[in-house]
């Protein structure tokens, strides 16, 4: 089964994670505008297109200013190329 962000980073802004009171709840984990894009669940899979998500402890903003960065991470990594061709990036 392919994992979520929040599953791999465990960074604890899904519902019921710990940094949720916090930061809040990420927007990845509960909005559907990316649903089923690279196979995630809501935006899951898909995070670098979304803003407000937590990276090295800081919340990130738009995709210009943070896909710089997100290139780099290892989940990004990781669905880039277990969706090989069909990997969308926005």
């Amino acid at each position: 089964m392919k994992k979520n962000c929040w599953e791999f980073m465990n960074c604890g802004r899904a519902e019921g994670g710990d940094k949720v009171s916090e930061f809040g709840i990420c927007p990845v984990a509960n909005n559907g505008n990316g649903a089923h894009v690279n196979g995630g669940e809501h935006d899951g899979r898909f995070c670098w297109a979304a803003r407000g998500t937590l990276c090295k402890g800081e919340v990130q903003g738009t995709f210009a200013r943070k896909i710089a960065d997100c290139v780099m991470c290892e989940f990004y990594r990781l669905v880039r190329k277990e969706e090989g061709r069909d990997f969308r990036i926005y």
